[in-house]
């Protein structure tokens, strides 16, 4: 049974004009990267998305639907607001999306009126990630924050949204738990936070400030034969949540 098949097998189990959109962030290249869908037959992409079951709590539909786009369990999610803009869909468009592949999805009265949707957003390990589309999809792709193709709905505004959470998080929680492979090297460390933040931080007092909250294990150099001093490697010591402030 495929996407669709349980789309339709469920229809009765959905809380209609409920949606649940999810920002998935992952690091690579030194560029903050997002998980997006190409939408099947239409110039344009959307985020992971999907409706909430009458049984399940609405965190349990973010988990659900993040771990059918990317393969993995237990992700880093937040919630981060609701969008619920009288005009943030329009029954045309879906109209458009639907009736080329999935005609019959079209007998459901409630999947062309408008929705309220809960946005969310994770942090993942890209390096983890199996990018796979859903039933309305053709591609599953990362692209860079920076350089974004054209966005279904509102999702560009969800994006910048998460985005602008994911900054002030910094000040409160250690990203990097997620974001960064289980070792890393201190310069790898300050590249995300510069990533994120999109500013330059100070190499000393970034690396002062990391080694003097106590959440960093010092692992093992990393040798790479060239004449320069080899970086140590790091690891954190466990997830904890701690304020950040590195200006």
């Amino acid at each position: 049974m495929n996407e669709l098949d349980d789309f339709l097998a469920l229809k009765d189990q959905f809380i209609p004009q409920l949606s649940v959109d999810c920002v998935i962030f992952g690091f690579h290249n030194q560029q903050l990267k997002v998980l997006l869908l190409k939408l099947k037959n239409l110039d344009v992409w959307a985020l992971p998305g999907g409706y909430v079951e009458q049984n399940e709590g609405i965190d349990e539909a973010a988990q659900r639907i993040l771990e059918e786009r990317t393969g993995l369990k237990d992700i880093y999610l937040e919630q981060f607001r609701v969008f619920g803009s009288a005009d943030r869909s329009t029954k045309e468009f879906i109209q458009k999306i639907m009736e080329v592949h999935h005609p019959e999805a079209m007998n459901e009265p409630w999947v062309l009126q408008r929705y309220v949707s809960i946005g969310y957003y994770a942090l993942v390990d890209f390096s983890k990630v199996n990018p796979m589309p859903d039933f309305l999809s053709e591609s599953c792709e990362w692209f860079e924050m920076k350089q974004l193709p054209k966005l279904a709905f509102d999702h560009s505004e969800i994006t910048r949204k998460a985005l602008e959470t994911l900054q002030l998080m910094l000040d409160y929680k250690l990203v990097g738990f997620n974001l960064l492979a289980d070792t890393f090297t201190m310069i790898e460390l300050q590249s995300l936070y510069e990533t994120i933040l999109e500013t330059p931080l100070r190499r000393n007092n970034f690396q002062r400030k990391m080694l003097s909250m106590n959440i960093l294990e010092r692992v093992e150099k990393l040798y790479t034969g060239a004449a320069n001093k080899a970086p140590y490697l790091y690891r954190f010591k466990n997830k904890v949540v701690r304020r950040t402030n590195f200006q």
